[in-house]
C-alpha cells in the first residue's frame, strides 16, 4: 500500500516531465534555423550580422536566426550555392561574378539575388609606420596581406594590384584575415595589407594605435583604371579622423556590401529584413557605427537581380513620399 502511493505520485510526475520535455522539443523543431554568413571576427560583418540575426530572431516566432563566421563573401555565397546558408553578406564583386561566372566560380550562378544593401567598403592599405612604401605599386617584391582566401578582400586586392599592372607573381601574397593581418603588421612579417571594409573597422584600429601602422592613398588616375574594367567600383575615401592620428581624409576606391540569397528564399524573410534595416537602424548603429551609413534608396543601384520580394517591397515603398 504505502509503495503504491509513493510510486503513483513518481509516475505522475515523470509524465508531466516528459510531456512538457515533448512540448519544449516540438516547439523548438517547430522554429526553422535560418543562418546569416558574415566574415572573420576583426571586421564590420560579423558584429553587424549578430545584430541583425538577434533582431531577426526576436521579431521572427517562426524561425531562429545565427551570424556565423566565414572567411568572407566568396565562401559565404558557395554555402548559399549548396544550401549551406540562407542568407549572406558579400560586396558586389564578388555577388557579380557569382552571378555571372568568375575568377572564383567556375559556373554562374543565377539563382542568386540580392535582399538589401548595406554600406560602402573602401580599401585600406595599411604599411608599416617606417615604411618607405608610399603607393600600391611600389609594393612590387614584397610580403603583401591580401586578405584571407575565400574573401571579398581577396578579389579587391587582385583588381587593385592589376589597376597598378601587378599581380600575385609580382609580389609575396599571404592570405590572413583583418586581425592577422594587423599582428603581422606589428611583427614585421609583412610589409602591407590592403583590407576591403567599412569604416571604422576594429583590425585597422588596431593596426594604426597598436603597431602605428599607416594608410597609403589609392589615387584618382588608378581608381579610373579600375572602374574601367569593373563598373561595380566607385571613388571612395577615408575621411579625416576616421581613425586616432589620422588628421588627413586619405583618396581610395569603394564597393557596396550586400545582403544576398536564393531565389527561392521566403518573401517574408526577405521583407522582415529590409523591415529592420528600414526601422531598427538606430538601434544597430548602437552595435555597429557603420549601420549608419545604410541607405535603402541604393535597392536601385544593385550589381545583379533583386530578389522578387525585395523587388516588391522597394516599389511599394517608392510610391510613398519621402521614403528614401
Amino acid at each position: 500500500m504505502t509503495t503504491a502511493r509513493i510510486r503513483a505520485p513518481a509516475r505522475a510526475i515523470a509524465c508531466t516531465l516528459a510531456a512538457a520535455t515533448a512540448a519544449l522539443a516540438c516547439g523548438d523543431a517547430s522554429r526553422r534555423f535560418l543562418s546569416i554568413g558574415t566574415a572573420g571576427t576583426g571586421g564590420v560583418y560579423y558584429p553587424l550580422g549578430g545584430a541583425v540575426a538577434s533582431r531577426l530572431d526576436a521579431a521572427d516566432e517562426t524561425r531562429r536566426y545565427t551570424a556565423e563566421v566565414t572567411g568572407g563573401s566568396v565562401e559565404n555565397i558557395q554555402r548559399i550555392r549548396n544550401g549551406e546558408m540562407d542568407l549572406a553578406f558579400t560586396i558586389a564583386t564578388t555577388a557579380y561574378e557569382a552571378y555571372h561566372g568568375g575568377t572564383d566560380f567556375s559556373e554562374p550562378f543565377q539563382a542568386l539575388r540580392i535582399i538589401a544593401p548595406l554600406y560602402p567598403n573602401v580599401t585600406h592599405v595599411l604599411v608599416p609606420a617606417g615604411s618607405s612604401v608610399e603607393a600600391v605599386g611600389e609594393l612590387r617584391g614584397r610580403r603583401v596581406s591580401v586578405g584571407a582566401a575565400g574573401s571579398g578582400t581577396e578579389q579587391v586586392a587582385r583588381h587593385l594590384l592589376e589597376a597598378y599592372g601587378l599581380d600575385y607573381g609580382d609580389l609575396d601574397e599571404r592570405y590572413l584575415s583583418f586581425t592577422e593581418s594587423a599582428a603581422a603588421l606589428g611583427d614585421g612579417a609583412i610589409d602591407a595589407a590592403i583590407l576591403s571594409v567599412g569604416y571604422p573597422a576594429s583590425a585597422v584600429l588596431e593596426a594604426m594605435t597598436t603597431y602605428r601602422a599607416r594608410l597609403i592613398a589609392i589615387d584618382a588616375e588608378h581608381v579610373r583604371a579600375l572602374r574601367q574594367r569593373y563598373p561595380y567600383y566607385t571613388p571612395g575615401s577615408i575621411p579625416a579622423g576616421a581613425y586616432p592620428d589620422q588628421p588627413a581624409s586619405v583618396p581610395s576606391v569603394a564597393v557596396m556590401n550586400w545582403v544576398v540569397g536564393r531565389e527561392d528564399l521566403d518573401a517574408d524573410v526577405v521583407e522582415r529584413l529590409l523591415d529592420l534595416l528600414a526601422t531598427e537602424q538606430d538601434a544597430l548603429r548602437r552595435v555597429v557605427e557603420i549601420a549608419g551609413q545604410i541607405d535603402l534608396g541604393r535597392l536601385d543601384d544593385a550589381p545583379i537581380p533583386l530578389h522578387t520580394a525585395a523587388r516588391a517591397w522597394r516599389d511599394g515603398r517608392a510610391a510613398e513620399p519621402g521614403s528614401f
